[in-house]
């Protein structure tokens, strides 16, 4: 049994559901954040809603300190989906999506059936899909782009593939052609996988560089690889979920002779804290963004370029 299979195999109840109690203040910072920037609000790029039996054992396996994840890594807003959409909800999140990745064959078209429906009765979330490198990706990821899709999510570390499989040789192209994004777990962090790195992404950008990817996580912690594609592409963007968090720094520390090389990019990072789980208060990492000065101003071209031009 693969890594990831044993990931989503993990049952309920190895570990007790506690969950750290919300800061007070942490909504009003958040939206502190937005107005003072005078944005009406965010989009948030990378959270993840899902059918609930999948979220359970995703709950469970991060519980467990399961081996793709490697530390303790509690989860913060664990209730149930009208709870957390309500939470996002207060935090001024005007859109954001819901992804979804499958961990072997078989799972991403029921995943993206899933999803459309979640869209269609979440008026405010964008319509997500996925794929697996498959004989029905191109089919399936087609009809999901012809039906409004607006943004795909692919996770190497989880669905242990190859990025340049040839079966997703079809799905790439499409992908470039119809301008959609695919928001993309390409880095070695939190633990590295067999297809995880620069490289097998860097051979795929090469082939289709219109390709609009965001790199999930900023690549951690190939922070200054993945800095170099999105120098050299276009269409490359960085998600910061999760970036210069304790969480993060303390096991992958963003190299501080980089940050000019990060600000520089500015409208080419995207914010998302992870709200599937929330493993992190949102707003932990705004005071640390380069160049920043309090919670309120760190994170400006994050926060605009999510809104207009990375969320599809």
């Amino acid at each position: 049994m693969s890594v990831a299979a044993r990931a989503l195999s993990v049952t309920l109840g190895r570990m007790p559901p506690a969950t750290p109690p919300p800061q007070p203040d942490e909504t009003a910072r958040v939206t502190a954040f937005w107005r003072d920037l005078e944005l009406p609000g965010l989009v948030d790029v990378h959270t993840h809603f899902m059918p609930e039996r999948m979220l359970a054992k995703v709950w469970a396996y991060f519980d467990a300190v399961g081996p793709l994840v490697g530390r303790r890594w509690p989860i913060r807003y664990r209730a149930d989906e009208e709870e957390r959409l309500r939470r996002l909800r207060g935090f001024g999140v005007r859109a954001f999506t819901s992804m979804v990745y499958p961990h072997k064959p078989g799972m991403a078209e029921g995943l993206n059936d899933w999803a459309a429906g979640f869209a269609e009765r979440t008026p405010d979330c964008l319509r997500t899909a996925t794929f697996f490198p498959e004989p029905g990706a191109a089919s399936y990821v087609a009809a999901a782009i012809e039906s409004g899709t607006r943004v795909f999510k692919a996770h190497v570390q989880v669905g242990e593939y190859e990025p340049g499989d040839p079966l997703l040789t079809p799905v790439w192209a499409a992908l470039e052609d119809a301008g959609v994004p695919v928001v993309m777990h390409c880095g070695s962090g939190p633990v590295p996988g067999k297809h995880t790195g620069p490289e097998p992404v860097g051979r795929v950008l090469a082939s289709y560089p219109r390709l609009r990817m965001i790199v999930a996580h900023m690549g951690l912690p190939e922070y200054d690889d993945f800095l170099d594609l999105a120098e050299r592409y276009p269409g490359v963007h960085l998600d910061t979920t999760m970036a210069f968090t304790d969480f993060s720094e303390q096991q992958a520390p963003f190299p501080p002779s980089s940050h000019p090389r990060l600000a520089a990019l500015g409208a080419g990072s995207c914010s998302g804290p992870t709200t599937r789980t929330s493993r992190i208060p949102t707003c932990t990492s705004w005071s640390r963004w380069p160049g920043s000065t309090s919670a309120t101003t760190g994170c400006a071209p994050s926060a605009t370029t999510t809104r207009s031009g990375c969320s599809g």
